[in-house]
């Protein structure tokens, strides 16, 4: 079955340029481009697609509100597009539920290796710019908080008393930004089995995906901005 995309972007070469190259790939489908938020949030509506390429800066219905409704009405998969490295704009889009970004400037293959991977449930946190905007965004604090609010790390949150020591470092290492394999090399197993172990976390705290548990994991003082490890 084809991954069914939307590319929403008010820019039209850009949006159709995105569109050319995925719909010209096996197993991906472009069903629908938009030229900002509301058409956008109407093609989900419409046509049910797997995952929502979505500019942030668009006319009218912004790319920040267009995600916060495609992620509470359906289960599409957003990926927010981006200009630049850290945009000010895309924090508000971690807690309407993106699940990664991409800058606009992305090769061929990286943006179809996107698609493929957010419509399989994962998320695009690899990328250095994905790190940097969630340690930014929680040291920040988050939308609704208060702007004199404590900045200081809270401690270990009992919340995540539901995971076992391996998923809960299993989730430690997913916030400072490892992927499946380089967790696998640090636990010395299979990577099937952090899979199983990520699915876990994800499922015992009722998280989305990977870019909903590394906010957690800052939110509840299992990691600071800044820890990289070593």
């Amino acid at each position: 079955m084809s991954i069914r995309v939307v590319v929403a972007d008010d820019q039209e070469l850009v949006r159709s340029g995105f569109a050319m190259i995925l719909d010209a790939q096996p197993g991906i489908e472009v069903v629908a481009e938009a030229g900002d938020g509301a058409e956008a949030v109407d093609a989900v509506r419409r046509l049910a697609p797997d995952v929502l390429l979505l500019d942030v800066r668009m006319p009218g219905v912004d790319g920040i509100e267009a995600a916060r409704v495609v992620c509470a009405e359906s289960g599409c998969r957003v990926v927010m597009l981006t200009t630049f490295d850290i945009d000010e704009y895309v924090y508000d889009a971690l807690y309407a539920g993106a699940s990664g970004f991409l800058l606009k400037d992305v090769r061929r293959d990286d943006l179809v290796h996107a698609v493929r991977v957010v419509a399989a449930g994962d998320s695009l946190l690899a990328p250095s710019v994905t790190r940097r905007l969630v340690a930014d965004f929680v040291r920040r604090g988050r939308p609704d908080q208060a702007a004199d609010s404590p900045s200081a790390p809270a401690a270990p949150s009992r919340h995540l008393a539901v995971l076992t020591a391996r998923e809960e470092e299993t989730l430690r290492l997913l916030a400072r930004g490892l992927s499946n394999a380089e967790i696998a090399a640090e636990f010395v197993v299979s990577e099937h089995t952090v899979k199983t172990h990520v699915s876990n976390v994800l499922s015992k705290l009722a998280l989305r995906d990977r870019v909903q548990a590394v906010i957690c994991a800052y939110e509840h003082g299992l990691v600071v901005p800044g820890d990289h490890g070593g």
